[in-house]
């Protein structure tokens, strides 16, 4: 499923490069069109909605275009849920993201592989540039959010509620844990949320994951590219510290202890350690914003 909002030259992008997956043909594309927020946003909208009205390829394309406005946040969550009730699984990408040719094959063989463990709650597509070489496939606690897949029977545990979380976070004692140790302030975010600063889905995702003590499998390189962070999105500044290689290669999905990686931790902790000193206290306002919603 793809869910897209007025950025025409992003989303081509998006689809030709999911179009060069292999059998592709064999997909269904349910595609979440988000209503205008002002009169001006309209011709954007509606050169989106017909660029995608022309694209072949796909198994069938679908398109679910609201009249209304909803914000990101909330077309991902009612379109993730409206899908999830007709399939098992489901893989999510946005308007933003350049996916390998092997995106497609490394989601369907994670969700096939783990589809009935339910310690394991979804398979993401990116990696950040850490410095660590990192093994072929590897768990992390929670979820993320450029490129992922998920099963009916784990999205049923998303909490929208974000107090709830927070709570629930504080009372269990894992709010250090939730910040990579204080590395990254992922509480801040839900804090955020909560008081409507911003506009996020997937900081609630992650934290109702995270407090099930459920995993996300990721691959050893990314096979994801977020192509948003030029100014484009509602949220999104120009930033290049998240910036990845695109795969040309195949990540397979290989056996791997279901439990949390220490390697995989360790380079996430200095991934934000390294980057810690060069963002700006306006680049940390953004960052809560638009890392997982652009």
């Amino acid at each position: 499923m793809l869910f897209v909002y007025n950025r025409l030259n992003h989303t081509k992008r998006t689809v030709e490069s999911l179009l060069a997956n292999q059998n592709i043909s064999q997909h269904e594309l349910i595609v979440f069109s988000d209503g205008p927020k002002t009169l001006a946003d309209s011709s954007l909208v509606d050169e989106v909605r017909d660029f995608i009205s022309t694209v072949k390829g796909f198994q069938s394309i679908s398109i679910h275009s609201s009249k209304t406005n909803k914000g990101l946040a909330d077309s991902i969550i009612e379109g993730v849920t409206e899908v999830l009730k007709r399939f098992d699984s489901c893989i999510v990408i946005e308007d933003d993201l350049v996916l390998s040719p092997h995106f497609l094959s490394f989601m369907r063989d994670g969700l096939s592989k783990y589809s009935d463990n339910s310690r394991v709650a979804s398979i993401h597509g990116y990696v950040y540039p850490t410095d660590s070489v990192l093994p072929t496939n590897f768990f992390m606690k929670g979820t993320d959010c450029w490129g992922w897949g998920t099963w009916k029977r784990a999205w049923g545990l998303f909490e929208s509620d974000g107090s709830k979380l927070l709570e629930k976070l504080k009372k269990n004692g894992l709010i250090d844990e939730f910040d990579f140790g204080g590395c990254y302030s992922y509480s801040g975010m839900l804090k955020k949320q909560i008081q409507g600063k911003v506009d996020s889905w997937a900081i609630r995702w992650h934290a109702s994951i995270f407090l099930q003590d459920m995993l996300t499998l990721y691959p050893g390189r990314s096979l994801v590219q977020n192509i948003g962070n030029d100014q484009s999105g509602t949220h999104a500044g120009r930033y290049k510290i998240f910036d990845v290689p695109i795969q040309k290669l195949p990540v397979q999905v290989v056996d791997v202890e279901v439990k949390p990686s220490a390697e995989g931790y360790d380079a996430f902790v200095d991934f934000f350690k390294k980057n810690k000193q060069t963002f700006s206290k306006k680049l940390v306002r953004k960052l809560s914003s638009w890392l997982c919603d652009d």
